[in-house]
């Protein structure tokens, strides 16, 4: 295994264990979701040619699993998937279009950070900041295949913020906003690691259900 490779996958353990509540009464909290991603960017590489792509908003949707304590601290997992996320509007000036057979899956584990306010009687609101590193999975292909169906298996990053918020002691909503974006191997470090042109922003509101 490169150290490229041995220290994303450190990083990922260590964000488990060190987000992850001890308290054995921490709250599991999963969060089906939709929203749309936009501000998407992307060098795109094929045979000796560079195209940049700037990306229109495209539907997201998937699922995260967070667990949360009493205090501030938690971890999450997030799923997202984007169908059609390469494609551009025929008028749209963009460049290339392309066909739905274009797509882009994140998976991620995260450290949140967020102090509950309200609760006991009353709603209960968090507010949180939320960052982590996993994979992202890009896979696109254009409308008269001068290029490939090309799918690529990045490591990455995501960081954002939004608020959770529970009118009942076991339902709520969880609305935010995060930036995605993947790395690519750099000679310029020991750790190999640098970022690429490939990002996007996506915000998303969804139902949370605690137990």
């Amino acid at each position: 295994m490169s150290l490229r490779k041995w220290l994303v996958t450190a990083g990922l353990v260590a964000v488990a264990s060190v987000a992850a509540p001890t308290n054995a009464s921490a709250d599991w909290i999963v969060t089906p979701f939709i929203g749309w991603n936009f501000k998407g960017a992307a060098d795109i590489n094929d045979s000796g040619f560079e195209i940049e792509n700037k990306f229109e908003q495209k539907i997201d949707y998937g699922v995260s699993l967070a667990a949360m304590g009493a205090g501030a601290f938690g971890f999450e997992v997030d799923f997202g998937y984007s169908p059609n996320f390469f494609e551009s509007a025929p008028d749209s000036g963009n460049g290339f279009d392309f066909t739905d057979d274009s797509n882009v899956t994140t998976f991620m584990a995260n450290a949140i950070v967020g102090i509950p306010i309200g609760g006991q009687s009353g709603p209960s609101f968090r507010p949180y900041f939320v960052g982590g590193i996993g994979l992202i999975r890009s896979s696109v292909q254009d409308v008269d295949e001068f290029f490939d169906v090309t799918t690529k298996n990045d490591f990455g990053f995501d960081v954002g913020g939004g608020v959770m918020a529970f009118f009942s002691s076991n339902i709520g909503i969880r609305g935010d906003i995060r930036y995605f974006r993947s790395f690519n191997g750099s000679s310029d470090n020991v750790t190999g690691l640098g970022v690429s042109d490939f990002n996007f922003w996506r915000g998303s509101i969804g139902a949370s259900f605690k137990f």
